[in-house]
């Protein structure tokens, strides 16, 4: 008979396995990561489109089209502004630095007046460090991105390898859903269930719900910035969008730039930098009011701290995979970890000999 010692040395057995390959096979996983991920996003679309009477591989093969269909579309006609905006904003953000410490300069002695002569001499002095460090922060986000996965090579994989991963996953998944029913466990099938049942809940927030997040905040941003006349304001907008999945981490990026831009480029004219102020006003008003709780809700279960500590742990792990790893798994870890704590309180260890009802008797008196 397995006790119940035994069975929680072979999950985090299988656990540290699973994390090992992940790691060994790390410069090699990220096309295969994101077939997945697209897999798993479609499935309910293609189950849809089969109920019109197309059997599974036609059923895949349109709705896999389709979708490539509308990124490679989207890729042409973006992708090239997007790439040379990016690259003209690297090039440029030293003499934006230059141009803000400049202006920082002139308001020393209004500044002065109002704070007073040691305060301002310890924001010019802490100011200009962010200022000095800011340029090599860039390239140094910019190497490790290049250095972890996001080569050309990889990139050739993921456009050639991931349709053809998520082609064939998708074709055959309801039998790889009934394959792993029937190894579960028997004696604790329906308990097994219940809990892929709340991970498959949980990754629906995180993979559906979430990405959904991530496109919007990515086309409101870039459409909002774009339209108020700041340089480079489609590729910071999508940049701020597209890694908003990390908690402030993405709004924070975004906002820093664009007010740094929008300083130099529109001062003495407060309107235009009000106006990229209230734009990353209200799209943060949108992600945490209306957009996460409507798209995600409270299927993940994650708190934001620990999801941060996660992205970076799996990122310095993983490099780039561990990135895109690492909400789902901190997701699974949540249920798994919900799920192990009320299996402590119904167990003996917590309650006691007598089932907790000589405790609930002292509360009580």
């Amino acid at each position: 008979m397995i006790t119940l010692r035994n069975q929680v040395l072979i999950w985090i057995g299988l656990a540290i396995i699973g994390l090992l390959i992940i790691w060994t096979f790390r410069g090699i996983l990220l096309p295969f990561v994101v077939g997945l991920a697209l897999a798993y996003v479609l499935n309910p679309l293609v189950n849809l489109v089969q109920r019109t009477r197309l059997n599974r591989a036609w059923s895949t093969a349109v709705v896999l089209l389709f979708v490539l269909a509308i990124i490679v579309g989207i890729m042409v006609l973006v992708l090239p502004l997007v790439v040379q905006q990016t690259i003209g904003l690297l090039f440029r953000l030293p003499g934006y630095v230059n141009s803000l410490r400049s202006l920082a300069n002139e308001w020393v002695p209004a500044l002065n007046e109002w704070l007073g002569a040691d305060r301002v001499a310890q924001f010019e002095t802490s100011l200009t460090d962010w200022l000095n460090n800011l340029p090599a922060m860039t390239a140094t986000v910019t190497t490790y991105i290049a250095q972890s996965g996001l080569t050309f090579i990889s990139g050739l994989g993921i456009i050639i390898v991931t349709p053809v991963v998520a082609f064939y996953l998708l074709l055959d998944w309801q039998g790889m859903v009934d394959g792993l029913d029937r190894l579960l466990p028997l004696e604790h099938k329906d308990e097994v269930r219940q809990i892929l049942a709340d991970i498959d809940r949980s990754m629906s927030g995180v993979v559906r719900g979430q990405g959904s997040v991530v496109l919007v905040l990515a086309f409101y941003y870039a459409t909002a910035l774009s339209l108020s006349g700041i340089s480079f304001g489609l590729a910071i907008g999508l940049i701020t969008g597209l890694i908003s999945f990390i908690p402030f981490i993405g709004f924070i990026t975004g906002f820093v730039l664009s007010m740094i831009i929008a300083t130099v480029q529109f001062w003495p004219n407060w309107p235009g930098i009000l106006v990229v102020f209230l734009i990353f006003m209200a799209g943060q008003f949108l992600e945490g009011n209306i957009l996460y709780p409507k798209l995600v809700g409270s299927s993940i279960g994650i708190n934001p701290v620990w999801l941060m500590f996660s992205l970076f742990a799996f990122a310095s792990l993983f490099g780039f995979v561990g990135l895109l790893l690492a909400v789902p798994l901190s997701a699974i870890a949540g249920v798994l970890t919900r799920f192990s704590v009320q299996k402590y309180k119904d167990s003996q260890l917590y309650l006691g000999p007598n089932g907790g009802t000589d405790g609930d008797a002292n509360t009580t008196g």
